[in-house]
C-alpha cells in the first residue's frame, strides 16, 4: 500500500459509515478479516460479521463527521490517525475522539485486519 491507496481506502472507510450501504461496508474488507473495536477484544470474524455489526446501531449520518489519513505505512500495514466528532444534540454534548488504525491489507487492497483505539478528549468550556 502506497499513502493514496491508502487515502483512497480511509475515504471510503468514512463514505461507507455515513451511507450506512452494506455493500460500500463490505468493499472495504477480505472475506475472512478480523475487526477489532477494541485492541485486546475478541475479533468480529469475517465481512458478513463485520457488515452486520456496523448495521446493528449505526450513527445518523448527520450526527458526526471524520478525517483520517495515513501515519505510517510499510508493505501492507498501516498505521492511520484521526479525529472524530459526535455533534451536540438535545442534552448530549459534543463528543471529540482521538483515533488510531492499525490496518492490514491484502494483496487485492482489502483490509484484512483492523484495530481501533480511541481516546475522548476532554470537554472543552462552552
Amino acid at each position: 500500500m502506497n499513502q493514496a491507496e491508502t487515502q483512497d481506502w480511509l475515504d471510503r472507510y468514512v463514505a461507507a459509515w455515513r451511507s450506512n450501504d452494506p455493500d460500500e461496508i463490505g468493499s472495504l474488507f477480505s472475506d475472512d478479516v478480523a475487526y477489532r473495536y477494541y485492541p485486546f477484544s475478541k475479533p468480529l470474524e469475517g465481512r458478513d460479521a463485520v457488515v452486520r455489526s456496523w448495521l446493528e446501531n449505526p450513527d445518523e449520518p448527520a450526527s458526526w463527521e471524520a478525517r483520517y489519513a495515513p501515519y505510517a505505512i510499510q508493505g501492507n500495514k498501516v498505521v492511520a490517525t484521526g479525529v472524530s466528532r459526535y455533534f451536540a444534540h438535545g442534552d448530549q454534548p459534543e463528543k471529540v475522539y482521538d483515533n488510531c488504525f492499525l490496518i492490514e491489507f491484502d494483496a487485492d487492497g482489502n483490509c484484512r485486519s483492523f484495530t481501533e483505539f480511541f481516546v475522548k478528549q476532554p470537554d472543552q468550556p462552552a
